[in-house]
């Protein structure tokens, strides 16, 4: 990754260091170093507010540069920032809502005259804003989401299963270049690549907060079960399109044979509340706002009751993606962050319908000066295997 796009990313977490009175950074977690560092080492980035980045690697051993020092321990970053001329910093930030507390208290503890702050909301505040060169990887990701999509119709086979059939489409996003990790933030959301929903399993109730859940097993509570692509199904497929380590977010609906005309319906109703809600996204925009306008097209129509879900709905119509999944911003009730050029989103109404399966749709769109500019572009109807 070039130097200067580095440089741009560590200088927007600097800006709000400095609002916070912060003097300096040290960032250990995977997607923080892929952000400010372009790579994942085992190891350290530090960041002060007035002076070149450090970094201080553990593994591999074969990385060399200026400003890149070889550690055995992280007690050894004082060490060397002593000998690099630079000051401890009074006011220190830590990734504390991702670091092991021994590994947070191990860190902190390095610094024993500082005070120690979480910075895991500041550094996601500065990854919201995408830089030029990170909406570019979303364009490419999206163009390879959409081929491995567009595909899916020649994989399907009668007497397939939801697992048969999402194993046949992650072999897909595999093929066009997908890493298949789904990096999610926080510790208590774990998926494989996405999910494929059918049936009445669409409506069944996870612990993760997605948009829907899936029964999956009790080992992975979501996603596929074994059930049966059986004639009258809709069929979800929800993947993540993580191509370059960027998380592109799409949705698109297939059927085992005709669907009966409800559920035509729910899906044009979902694409209607797409396309409303995007022609309102512009910089500006209040979250709760674009998420209030949805909920009043579904009362209209009559869909409220399974709007998101039946038994368990969730309480939000779209995300903020990047390096992980659910980032900022969250079009959700009490929402009041504005969107600003430079954000990207997942937009996902979705509707479950008993007996027969979800529909609706997902795409991923970037926040531009004028409005939004989607993504993931293929075909959006019900698409009929078989």
């Amino acid at each position: 990754m070039v130097q200067t796009e580095l440089i741009q990313r560590r200088d927007k977490i600097r800006w709000l260091m400095d609002q916070q009175n912060i003097d300096a950074a040290l960032i250990a977690c995977n997607v923080n170093l892929l952000y400010t560092y372009g790579q994942i080492i085992s190891g350290y980035l530090y960041l002060p507010l007035h002076a070149p980045a450090r970094i201080f690697v553990k593994r591999p051993n074969n990385i060399k540069g200026e400003f890149v020092f070889s550690i055995r321990k992280p007690e050894q970053i004082v060490e060397i920032l002593q000998e690099e001329g630079l000051p401890m910093p009074k006011k220190l930030m830590l990734e504390g809502d991702e670091l092991p507390y021994t590994e947070y208290t191990r860190l902190a503890r390095m610094f024993p005259e500082t005070e120690v702050v979480n910075g895991t909301p500041l550094i996601r505040q500065a990854r919201s804003i995408k830089t030029a060169m990170e909406i570019e990887m979303f364009r490419r990701s999206g163009v390879a989401h959409a081929k491995a999509y567009e595909q899916i119709p020649a994989v399907y086979r009668a007497g397939m299963t939801d697992r048969d059939f999402s194993i046949e489409i992650e072999r897909l996003m595999r093929l066009e270049g997908g890493l298949g990790i789904f990096r999610v933030f926080g510790q208590s959301m774990e998926i494989f690549m996405g999910s494929v929903l059918t049936g009445d399993n669409a409506a069944h109730p996870s612990p993760f907060d997605f948009a829907l859940g899936g029964e999956g097993s009790p080992e992975l509570p979501v996603g596929v079960n074994g059930t049966p692509l059986q004639e009258g199904y809709s069929v979800m497929v929800d993947m993540g399109g993580n191509f370059n380590g960027y998380m592109g977010d799409m949705s698109r609906v297939f059927s085992i044979g005709k669907l009966p005309e409800e559920a035509y319906a729910a899906h044009q109703l979902c694409i209607d509340i797409q396309n409303e809600v995007a022609n309102l996204a512009k910089p500006g925009a209040v979250c709760e706002d674009l998420y209030n306008t949805a909920i009043a097209m579904v009362k209209e129509a009559g869909f409220a009751d399974r709007f998101m879900g039946i038994h368990q709905q969730a309480r939000f119509i779209g995300h903020g993606i990047g390096l992980e999944i659910n980032e900022m911003p969250v079009i959700a009730p009490r929402m009041k962050q504005v969107l600003e050029p430079g954000m990207v989103f997942a937009l996902e109404p979705k509707i479950v319908l008993p007996g027969i399966g979800p529909v609706g749709i997902e795409n991923s769109w970037v926040v531009t000066a004028e409005g939004v500019e989607k993504l993931t572009n293929c075909e959006e109807s019900i698409i009929e295997l078989g």
